[in-house]
């Protein structure tokens, strides 16, 4: 399988340097000097402070010497997954969301012909103009050559006889026929046209062998349309990297209000349409029982360039992803980030090739596991850039974890601004529901008017585009 160590996968990516580093630089503002400088209130100071103590009540403190800091794991994520095979595609929906894996050449002139922009008339110096005949788009034939003082009826998009001048749209002229046929006159008060008006030249988009898009370019509609634009009948795009989901858990429902000490999936309805919006084809979503040798068996079978994990990752009775991954030689890349929530999330390389990402259980908790290790690897495998970074202020004081990073939902105001939303423990998706992003906030908090890196969460991207 196409997997990290394996010829299949292509290295590295055109610009990924550059751009990993400006996205460095932004994320700096939640670990940098200065940016750590207000020390967290106490309890009921702050509209934030319950929410962040029901937190770490909820998030078990573990033994984490090897927990690796909230940009550092994004780093080892993104450098982790190499790019997968590129292949040439038929032009069609299905390309929606993949990279481009070769920038998009020009393969002529973009108009290829001197075309009107508009209906009207194509005329030759100036009018009144002798009107003879029509120029239809797509018409085959040449057009003879017009005289000065000549014109031709001429439709959007028709080639432009030689010896045109401008093109005077239709709503601005008017035919009078008199004794010596039909004449073509400028209609009060608009002026006669400029010389080259409402034409389109050839060439004025682009020309033959110019690069229309680079390398890692999404496919947008507006991408597929450009490319059939330039004549592509196919594109070379990067494939889409495969993954395979695994809900763990004995307590999870999938149907009706929760009961009976049991809770409903919410990561199983959740992931799947996330993923996909990074680029992923996902293949299967899976619920395994709490029984290690059924993860192993699921773990070491999948072919999946990615496998995502959902709970297990800490050390309870019933926690068995660090044990699967001992037994299957499994390669530790991160076990455990300094972020809350979310902090036993761990990446791993299969013996196979393929990756495991490992999110905790709760949803809020999976969910920064995806920022932080899924979509880094993610973009990487499927070629994509990386996301351009961007930081607005926030409107209230954010308290801090002491040493960790935290991800906090917020929501822009008319200003642009960062407000700080509730319902934030690792158990909750009702703050996440209504934000616009996930300021990322350094170890011991945040002051109002404080600029913070924001993370697109990207949830509701289209197919084609994320921006986490």
């Amino acid at each position: 399988m196409n997997g990290p160590g394996n010829g299949p996968r292509e290295q590295g990516r055109p610009g990924a340097d550059a751009a990993d580093r400006a996205l460095d630089d932004a994320l700096a503002l939640a670990n940098g000097p200065g940016r750590s400088g207000s020390r967290p209130r106490p309890p009921g100071t702050d509209p934030l402070a319950v929410a962040l103590a029901h937190e770490q009540e909820e998030e078990r403190p573990r033994e984490h010497g090897g927990a690796v800091s909230w940009p550092e794991a994004r780093r080892i994520a993104r450098r982790t997954g190499r790019r997968l095979d590129a292949r040439a595609l038929p032009l069609g929906e299905d390309l929606l969301g993949m990279a481009l894996a070769r920038s998009l050449v020009a393969l002529t002139d973009l108009p290829s012909f001197d075309s009107s922009a508009m209906d009207g008339w194509a005329v030759a110096g100036s009018g009144p103009w002798r009107l003879k005949g029509q120029v239809l788009a797509g018409q085959r034939r040449s057009a003879e050559a017009l005289l000065g003082g000549h014109a031709v009826r001429i439709a959007t998009g028709a080639v432009l006889p030689p010896g045109t001048t401008a093109v005077l749209r239709s709503e601005y002229g008017a035919v009078r026929r008199r004794t010596d046929g039909e004449w073509l006159h400028v209609l009060a008060p608009h002026p006669e046209p400029r010389a080259g008006q409402e034409i389109r030249r050839r060439g004025q988009e682009c020309r033959g062998g110019d690069e229309l898009l680079p390398a890692g370019t999404v496919v947008t509609p507006a991408v597929l349309g450009l490319a059939a634009a330039a004549g592509y009948d196919e594109l070379t795009v990067t494939l889409r990297p495969r993954v395979e989901i695994l809900v763990l858990g004995d307590e999870l429902l999938d149907h009706g209000p929760p009961r009976a000490g049991r809770v409903r999936d919410a990561l199983g309805p959740m992931l799947p349409s996330w993923l996909r919006g990074l680029g992923a084809d996902v293949t299967s979503v899976r619920r395994l029982a709490d029984d290690a040798q059924v993860l192993h068996a699921a773990v070491t079978a999948s072919t999946a360039d990615l496998v995502v994990t959902t709970g297990g990752t800490a050390g309870g009775p019933v926690d068995h992803v660090h044990p699967v991954l001992a037994k299957s030689g499994a390669r530790l890349l991160v076990d455990g980030v300094a972020v809350r929530p979310g902090h036993p999330m761990l990446l791993a390389e299969l013996p196979a090739g393929g990756l495991l990402a490992g999110l905790p259980g709760n949803p809020l908790a999976a969910v920064s596991g995806v920022l932080t290790l899924v979509a880094p690897v993610l973009r990487a495998l499927a070629g994509r850039p990386a996301p351009a970074p961007y930081a607005a202020p926030l409107t209230a004081d954010v308290q801090g974890h002491p040493v960790d990073t935290r991800l906090v939902p917020v929501v822009f105001d008319d200003e642009s601004a960062a407000r700080p939303l509730h319902f934030t423990g690792p158990a909750m998706l009702r703050g996440l529901a209504a934000a616009d992003g996930m300021a990322v906030i350094p170890p011991g908090g945040a002051k109002a008017g404080q600029e913070t890196a924001v993370l697109d969460t990207g949830a509701l991207a289209p197919a084609w585009g994320s921006g986490t």
